[in-house]
């Protein structure tokens, strides 16, 4: 077997445990407040792209989930609605509308990611000593990866 084909059945296989693992949290008891939300994918996906910046433009909103104006003005109108959503004039140029986070969007944000983080460290509170230490060498190295892309991908 060739270096490049044991990359590939190896993540193919990271693949498949992680999406089995997803799976298996999403089972979990009580649900996760991310499927007590009643919101569309594209709708959380604003919310949590608004959790990773002060605010987004709808042109930025429309870039980023790949669709026109129409539809993020849609998807926007209803986390408006739900309390999610904010919008403002740009302080920069009063034609731009800016979408922001409102404290119940933050809020939504805040118990989804406590609730991923608390399944997490059970999950992981069950492997021993040794086992955290490998996992933390690779988790820094996923990180250092990931840093690396987000420059990449900024350049």
């Amino acid at each position: 077997m060739s270096v490049d084909d044991e990359r590939d059945r190896l993540i193919n296989r990271i693949g498949e445990l992680q999406r089995d693992l997803g799976r298996f949290l999403a089972q979990r008891r009580p649900p996760s407040p991310l499927f007590d939300s009643n919101l569309t994918m594209r709708q959380l996906s604003v919310v949590m792209l608004l959790s990773y910046q002060d605010s987004a433009s709808g042109q930025d909103l429309a870039h980023y989930l790949d669709v026109g104006l129409g539809t993020v003005t849609g998807i926007v109108d209803r986390l408006v609605g739900h309390g999610l959503v904010t919008r403002r004039e740009d302080p920069n140029d009063r034609r731009v509308r800016r979408v922001e986070l409102t404290p119940a969007g933050r809020g939504l944000v805040e118990r989804i990611t406590d609730a991923g983080l608390a399944d997490f460290r059970h999950l992981i509170g069950l492997l021993d000593t040794q086992t955290l230490r490998d996992l933390l060498s690779v988790m820094d190295r996923i990180e250092a990866a990931t840093v690396a892309l987000c420059r990449q991908d900024a350049s």
